[in-house]
């Protein structure tokens, strides 16, 4: 397609849409994102991004600004419901020494405050409260419009709407997503309400069909903190429901006093339903394509949602610049992001039933297997995700 000079539309204003207006206008292109909130902002979250996302962020020119933001854990540490340490994975230098990067959370509303300033700074325009009611295609000239009834025409269409996404829907079918049997409990703690300082590291807390995952976010004054339940009684799968924190609290009573102590202290929960999404046959079509949540939303497990957001977004603006056919420019995107976004959606289901191992002879034995690899041989913990964090996609351009 050869971008310079080209309209492009990105639908939804997330990680992955600023990402890739930035991306494309960095390449010259005409971008202009349609964000349906009326700001860009998200209330109540945290995120990590790994060796391979924070790659992306450095061809984005974000390197230095995003360190500034950006908390690094020294370690995850995994922990059973008593508090007894099982395995301790070492991150901070051991991840940057292996992987060339570090390993960085942010509060989700920093990292969509540097890829807006990206995209502003290439020439992308953001127009919020644009709602899209209506995708249109046919003619390869791909229009939308808003449920305003405004209407929009462009080269090409990137869908970054999220797991929800209308684009999907209403051009790319795939059955309806099945709920995955858990839901996620998010917040954010202010630091000044615990009783003790969160160490700075991620902590994993394993029990019986749920686990706490937490961490300090913006200089230690901030933990985040996701809560995951398995149960029958579904919650829809937007991020922005208001949970019951006593809810929340009640699930993990008798934990240890740092879990207990943390959940004690939320006021406010936000509360989200986790739901499997089949692999879709077509990623894009009729100079309409999808990245990210929209294309293959995937279950928190391994915390790459973003990651693979990125990673798209990167790979995307590179192979429509380097060739002048868009739709050739278009399958060559899906033929390098469909098999790995694929992996990373099942092994993400993968370490979803490893946390939550119900039987206590079958726990006591992994979480010995865990703690015997943690101690014998860490570098060993670590490497299991060098296929994950060792990919760098803006090696190949």
């Amino acid at each position: 397609m050869a971008v310079e000079g080209r309209d492009v539309l990105v639908v939804g204003g997330g990680i992955a849409g600023l990402a890739a207006a930035a991306a494309l206008a960095r390449r010259g292109a005409r971008v202009r994102v349609l964000e349906q909130a009326p700001e860009l902002a998200e209330v109540g979250a945290g995120l990590q991004i790994g060796p391979n996302g924070v790659a992306v962020l450095e061809a984005l020119g974000l390197g230095e600004a995003a360190a500034r933001r950006a908390s690094a854990p020294e370690a995850i540490e995994l922990t059973d419901r008593g508090g007894r340490l099982v395995a301790r994975v070492p991150m901070g230098a051991a991840a940057l020494a292996r992987h060339g990067r570090p390993y960085w959370q942010f509060h989700r509303a920093d990292l969509l405050d540097l890829l807006e300033g990206a995209a502003r700074r290439a020439g992308a325009e953001i127009l919020l409260g644009a709602r899209v009611a209506r995708f249109e295609t046919g003619d390869g000239a791909p229009r939308l419009r808003t449920e305003a009834g405004e209407r929009f025409e462009a080269d090409l269409v990137v869908a970054a709407d999220g797991a929800r996404s209308r684009a999907r829907s209403a051009l790319f079918g795939g059955g309806a997503p099945r709920y995955a049997g858990a839901v996620a409990w998010r917040a954010l703690v202010p630091a000044e309400r615990l009783a003790r300082p969160h160490p700075p590291v991620t902590r994993l807390a394993m029990g019986p069909r749920r686990h706490v995952v937490s961490y300090p976010l913006r200089r230690g004054t901030l933990v985040n903190l996701v809560a995951i339940e398995e149960r029958e009684r579904r919650a829809d799968e937007g991020w922005m429901n208001e949970g019951d924190p006593a809810e929340l609290r009640a699930g993990c009573a008798g934990w240890a006093p740092e879990v207990t102590d943390l959940l004690g202290a939320v006021d406010r929960v936000f509360l989200w339903g986790l739901y499997d999404h089949e692999p879709l046959a077509e990623w894009q079509r009729d100079g309409v394509v999808m990245i990210g949540d929209a294309c293959h939303p995937m279950l928190p497990f391994l915390a790459q949602g973003a990651g693979m957001g990125l990673e798209d977004a990167h790979v995307l603006a590179c192979e429509l610049d380097a060739r002048t056919d868009r739709d050739a420019a278009l399958a060559a995107f899906v033929a390098r992001r469909r098999a790995r976004a694929e992996r990373v959606q099942r092994a993400a289901a993968r370490n979803g039933r490893i946390y939550h191992l119900g039987a206590p002879g079958i726990r006591r034995a992994a979480h010995l297997g865990l703690a015997l690899m943690s101690r014998l041989a860490p570098g060993r913990m670590l490497g299991r995700f060098d296929w994950l964090y060792g990919e760098d996609v803006t090696r190949e351009g």
